[in-house]
């Protein structure tokens, strides 16, 4: 029982360790896709400040209507 006990600690503490890990920029960046930001930059610009995932898109509408 006792080695049951050890491997499942070795293993607990792997996968913190792996779900403290900071996930690369690429990972970000797609991260920050799919809430509506273009990047991870302009992510956390929003975070920050006052701005929201639209803000990406506005200066896209006003160049496509001219």
């Amino acid at each position: 029982m006792e080695k049951k006990r050890e491997a499942l600690k070795k293993l607990l503490s792997a996968v913190e360790k792996e779900l403290l890990h900071k996930p690369n920029r690429k990972t970000l960046d797609r991260l920050s896709l799919l809430v509506g930001f273009q990047d991870w930059d302009s992510f956390q610009e929003a975070l920050q400040g006052e701005a929201d995932g639209r803000t990406n898109y506005e200066s896209h509408d006003r160049d496509s209507s001219n």
